[in-house]
């Protein structure tokens, strides 16, 4: 093949290499290796303690490794001062497991929070803005609800809609499907895509679901004691003969199969 032929290889917004991090003597991270491709959207599975939030506050700067580098497009997040560290979270979007929204006030200001507090915006911009990207998540007739009037489904594209407000480059998801049913479930599935399709975002996901992991993942990446032990598309985690995925799905399958049976009466 001639070189003129040779597709260019990918920019990688999200790097991740031979990341080490141990707390009291107990290692969290054992030599992590991940890429996320830009404009793609890696899912991270793993059981309860495997070290994904670990790794996800390696990547928002909230915690320095022992050893090992961690790059955001193509800058070392361990060797930024606090300057550059705020101006690189700007670049981040991040939509956690409990919203993280503010109760006392309204769907509206909720999403203009960020928009209030980073930039210089005036009001009729902010309220432009701000009714924009509501109507972009199908909240334009919620605007002046409150979060505990609002079901799980709707306070996560909320939370999605603030978390995109400032057209972050980057997205990180914490578990964001944790405690819902099927049907809110579908809609967050959905959030995610929309995150890529919109604003054409790089997305990392830690969940366990499995469903939703195949459903919205370019790629999947298992962590298993604090090490990626698998990496790739879906087709190729279902195809997988890695001890750790097949035993992961399996146990996902039968907690699935449990959950779904109907109680006898």
């Amino acid at each position: 093949m001639s070189d003129a032929s040779r597709e260019p290889a990918p920019k990688l917004t999200l790097e991740v290499r031979d990341l080490h991090k141990s707390f009291g003597g107990q290692p969290a991270l054992r030599g992590v290796d991940l890429v996320v491709p830009e404009g793609t959207t890696c899912v991270l599975m793993g059981v309860s303690g495997s070290g994904k939030t670990v790794l996800m506050k390696h990547i928002m700067g909230l915690i320095r490794p022992d050893r090992g580098v961690v790059l955001v497009e193509g800058e070392e997040v361990a060797k930024m001062d606090e300057p550059k560290l705020n101006q690189m979270r700007r670049k981040l979007g991040i939509l956690f497991q409990a919203n993280a929204l503010f109760d006392s006030l309204n769907v509206f200001d909720n999403v203009a929070f960020p928009l209030r507090e980073r930039t210089k915006m005036s009001e009729p911009d902010i309220t432009k803005t701000v009714n924009e990207t509501l109507g972009k998540v199908g909240l334009s007739h919620a605007a002046t609800r409150f979060p505990g009037e609002l079901s799980g489904g709707m306070q996560k594209r909320v939370g999605f809609a603030r978390a995109t407000i400032l057209q972050p480059k980057i997205l990180l998801y914490d578990d964001p499907t944790a405690g819902l049913d099927p049907l809110t479930t579908a809609a967050v599935n959905e959030i995610i895509t929309t995150g890529k399709q919109q604003l054409g975002a790089t997305s990392l996901v830690i969940t366990p679901d499995v469903a939703s992991a195949f459903g919205t993942a370019d790629n999947l990446a298992l962590m298993h004691e604090g090490q990626v032990v698998e990496y790739g598309p879906p087709d190729h985690f279902r195809q997988s003969q890695h001890p750790e995925v097949k035993a992961f799905l399996r146990n996902w399958l039968r907690r699935r199969s449990a959950q779904t049976q109907t109680p006898q009466a």
